[in-house]
């Protein structure tokens, strides 16, 4: 099995405790040479500022390629592109366009005035510019505000033609969940290169069960019967680390060669998976002040 080029997720840090957290994070898994690392925004653009510190930081210090999350949220046009070309000056060009969630207390997501009114307009206007990569957003399961799971794979569609450049999946449980996706994208027309899975290894069962139904990820009986009786037993990391090494597994055998994890700062679980991927050390951050 040849082992898969990788990207890693990560939060930015909200204290101080927090950027320690990061910066382990990015010791941790550095050196297995990622094809770039992201930066989120919080739900509501409730981190723009954080993410934009984080970003900078990272681009100087790591030597990492750094991809910055931009949304659609409580700013307008101008302000969002003004972000971006921030990002731009700072060397970083690498942007996953996103619409966002509503800010907290909001039930669905309303344009804000003068602001993106969806995700499509945003990739529009920064390839526009000529000085980004983009990555998107692509749902394997059904977004929870789409009406069906064609509507999803339309949606896409229309971010790739607007000039997304690749899209990263939401997680999900079963490597079939995926292939039915790439399969449903391919007779739509979209380049199932473009198409990156998105794994979360499961730090925690409850949260992440939670993140699932929230998100309308579907969540097989037979994983939530697994964790129950891991987690009674002692042994949800054992079982996390199982669970997401043979799907990973399944998806190269199936002909993905790149995955993309969500770490949520936790390091030790993604590299382990890593490793059992046969994604080796590469670098070393011995030499970053």
């Amino acid at each position: 099995m040849t082992a898969p080029a990788i990207s890693f997720e990560f939060f930015p840090p909200q204290n101080l405790q927090a950027s320690f957290r990061l910066w382990d994070t990015v010791q941790v898994l550095a050196p297995l040479d990622p094809r770039f690392v992201s930066v989120t925004y919080g739900a509501g653009g409730t981190t723009r500022d954080l993410t934009r510190d984080a970003v900078a930081t990272l681009h100087k210090s790591s030597g990492l390629k750094v991809a910055a999350h931009l949304t659609c949220v409580n700013a307008t046009k101008e302000e969002t592109l003004e972000i971006a070309d921030d990002f731009a000056k700072a060397g970083v060009t690498e942007i996953v366009a996103l619409r966002g969630d509503p800010p907290k207390g909001e039930g669905k997501f309303t344009p804000y005035p003068g602001g993106f009114a969806n995700s499509i307009e945003l990739i529009e206007a920064l390839a526009a510019t000529g000085k980004f990569s983009i990555r998107v957003g692509a749902y394997p399961d059904v977004h929870p505000e789409a009406t069906n799971a064609q509507a999803d794979i339309d949606w896409l569609k229309a971010k790739i033609d607007a000039g997304a450049d690749e899209a990263l999946t939401q997680f999900f449980f079963e490597a079939d969940t995926f292939f039915r996706f790439r399969d449903a994208c391919d007779k739509a027309g979209i380049d199932a290169a473009k198409i990156t899975p998105g794994i979360l290894p499961i730090e925690n069962w409850k949260g992440a069960r939670k993140f699932a139904r929230s998100c309308g990820t579907t969540i097989p009986q037979w994983v939530e019967d697994a964790f129950e009786k891991a987690m009674r037993d002692g042994r949800e990391d054992l079982l996390a680390t199982a669970i997401c090494t043979e799907m990973c597994s399944a998806l190269i055998e199936g002909g993905v060669d790149r995955l993309h994890f969500y770490t949520l700062n936790r390091p030790e679980l993604t590299r382990d998976v890593c490793h059992a991927l046969g994604v080796t050390p590469k670098v070393s951050l011995e030499n970053v002040a």
